[in-house]
C-alpha cells in the first residue's frame, strides 16, 4: 500500500487529505442525522397525543431539533397564528442549515478528487515525455514511474470521489426526509394550538 501511495507522485497526498476529510464528515453527519437524534419517536408521540399546546411539550424532554422549532411555536403562541408560523419557521431555517452542515464541503471534495487525479495523469504523461526525449524510446523502465504516477493518481481520485458523491447525496437526501418530518410536526402544533382555523399559504405541512 505505502508503495502505491508513493508511486503516485505528490498528488497523492492532497487526495489522502481529501479522503480523510470525506470519511470523517460522513461518519459525523450519519450520527448526527439520526432520526431517533433528530426527532425523537417519544416527542412525536407526546405532541400526536397532546389535546392542549401546554401538553405538546412533555416534562424533561429530550433536546433536539424538532423540541427547538416545537418550543419556539408554543413560546410564540399568545402572539397569534402568524408569529407562531413566522418563530417556528424561523427555528426551522436555522435547524436546517444545521442539518446540512459540512455537506458543501463533501460536495466540494466529491468534485475536485476526479480532477487532483487528471491533473496526477497530466503530470505523469508530461514526465513520460521528457524521459522519452531524454533517453529514447526504447528505454521502458525509465517510463514506468511516470506511467504509474499517472494511473495512480486518476484511481485514487476516482476512488475517493464516488464513495464520496455517494453519500453526498444519500445524506442530502436524508436531510430532506428529516425537514419533511419536521414541517409536519410543526404544523400539528399549529393545528393543536388553533384549531379549526384553515390553514393559509405557506403553513407548515
Amino acid at each position: 500500500m505505502l508503495e502505491f501511495v508513493q508511486s503516485g507522485g505528490w498528488l497523492m497526498v492532497p487526495i489522502g487529505l481529501a479522503s480523510v476529510m470525506a470519511l470523517a464528515i460522513c461518519l459525523e453527519r450519519a450520527w448526527s442525522l439520526r432520526r431517533s437524534r433528530v426527532a425523537p419517536a417519544p416527542l412525536c408521540a407526546a405532541l400526536a397525543a397532546a389535546p392542549t399546546l401546554g401538553q405538546a411539550l412533555p416534562p424533561g424532554h429530550r433536546a433536539s431539533e424538532l423540541a427547538e422549532i416545537l418550543q419556539a411555536g408554543v413560546d410564540a403562541a399568545a402572539r397569534g397564528r402568524e408569529q407562531m408560523k413566522e418563530a417556528m419557521a424561523i427555528a426551522a431555517a436555522s435547524v436546517t442549515h444545521g442539518l446540512e452542515r459540512y455537506l458543501t464541503t463533501l460536495g466540494i471534495v466529491a468534485a475536485i478528487t476526479p480532477l487532483l487525479g487528471l491533473l496526477g495523469t497530466v503530470v505523469g504523461m508530461i514526465r513520460v515525455f521528457r524521459e522519452l526525449v531524454a533517453s529514447g524510446p526504447g528505454q521502458a523502465a525509465a517510463l514506468a514511474g511516470g506511467i504509474a504516477e499517472a494511473l495512480v493518481t486518476t484511481a485514487a481520485g476516482l476512488g475517493v470521489a464516488i464513495p464520496a458523491l455517494i453519500c453526498h447525496r444519500y445524506l442530502l437526501r436524508r436531510v430532506d426526509e428529516l425537514v419533511v418530518t419536521l414541517e409536519g410536526q410543526a404544523g400539528r402544533l399549529l393545528e393543536l394550538a388553533f384549531p379549526g382555523e384553515t390553514p393559509r399559504s405557506g403553513d407548515p405541512a
